[in-house]
C-alpha cells in the first residue's frame, strides 16, 4: 500500500489496538505518534514498542485538559499527515440512574474536547493541503447494550464531527472515515467476551470476535491511497452484528 504522507497521530495510543496499529504503521514505513494520558500509559507504549525505538514517539494528551493540546501540537511540530482516533472514556450507566455531573463531564471530555482537537489538527492539514482522519467508533453507536446510552451518544456526536469535516474539507484534500468495529478480542471487549462468550458470539453471524490484527489492517487500508474515494462515511466492521435484528 502507498500513503500520501508519513506522520500519523494516534489518539488513545496506549490501548492494545493502537499498539497493534502502530506496529503495522512502522512496517509500512509510517511514523506513529501515540498519545497517552498518564505515566502508566506512557510506560505501556514504551514497553510494547521497545524494539521499535526511533521509529515512533509518544506524547501526553489528556482529554479534558485543553492545555495538553498546545503541548501535543508543539511536540509534533505542526506536522501531521494522518490521525487515528481511538480515544474514549469509559462511562456505563443506566440513563435514569446516572450522576448528572458525570454526564456533563463525560460529554465535555469525549465530545467538546475531541471537537477542539479535530479542529486544530484539521487546520494543520489545511496548511499542507492534505490529510486523512479515521475515527474509531463502535457498533454500539447503532446497537447499544443497556447501560451504553451515553457511550453511544458520544460516539454518534463524534461521528457527526468527523463526517462534517470530510464534507467541508474534502475539496481541500482532507478526508475522513469512521470505522464501527463490533466485538474485538482485545482490551475491555476481551473481558466482556470472556464473561458472556456464548451470548455474545451467538449474536455475530460469523460466530467469532474480530482480532486486533484484522482491525489494524482495516484502519491501515483506510489511511492508504487505495481508499481515497471513501470520505465522510461510516463503515461497519462487526461480522454482521448490526446487519439484522
Amino acid at each position: 500500500m502507498k500513503f500520501t504522507g508519513n506522520r500519523a497521530l494516534i489518539l488513545g495510543g496506549s490501548c492494545d489496538l493502537a499498539i497493534t496499529l502502530a506496529r503495522r504503521m512502522i512496517e509500512a514505513e509510517l511514523f506513529p505518534i501515540l498519545t497517552y494520558r498518564n505515566e502508566k500509559g506512557r510506560e505501556y507504549i514504551s514497553k510494547n514498542l521497545k524494539d521499535c525505538q526511533k521509529k515512533h514517539s509518544s506524547v501526553y494528551l489528556e482529554f479534558g485538559n485543553r492545555d495538553s493540546i498546545d503541548s501535543l501540537l508543539h511536540q509534533t511540530g505542526d506536522d501531521i499527515d494522518f490521525m487515528v482516533d481511538f480515544a474514549q472514556g469509559n462511562f456505563e450507566s443506566l440513563v435514569a440512574s446516572a450522576d448528572i455531573e458525570d454526564v456533563y463531564s463525560y460529554f465535555a471530555e469525549n465530545v467538546s474536547f475531541r471537537a477542539e482537537v479535530v479542529k486544530r489538527v484539521a487546520r494543520i492539514m489545511m496548511k499542507k493541503k492534505k490529510g486523512r482522519l479515521v475515527f474509531i467508533s463502535s457498533a454500539a453507536a447503532k446497537r447499544p447494550n443497556p447501560g451504553q446510552g451515553f457511550y453511544a451518544a458520544a460516539k454518534l456526536a463524534s461521528e457527526a464531527i468527523y463526517k462534517n469535516l470530510g464534507l467541508e474539507l474534502g475539496s481541500h484534500g482532507i478526508t475522513t472515515v469512521t470505522l464501527r468495529p463490533g466485538y474485538i478480542d482485545s482490551g475491555r471487549g476481551k473481558k466482556f467476551i470472556q464473561d458472556h462468550s456464548k451470548e455474545v458470539i451467538n449474536k455475530v453471524p460469523i460466530k467469532r470476535a474480530l482480532t486486533k490484527k484484522e482491525v489494524a489492517e482495516a484502519i491501515l487500508f483506510y489511511l492508504s491511497n487505495r481508499s481515497a474515494g471513501f470520505n465522510a462515511t461510516e463503515i461497519s466492521m462487526d461480522g454482521g452484528l448490526t446487519a439484522g435484528k
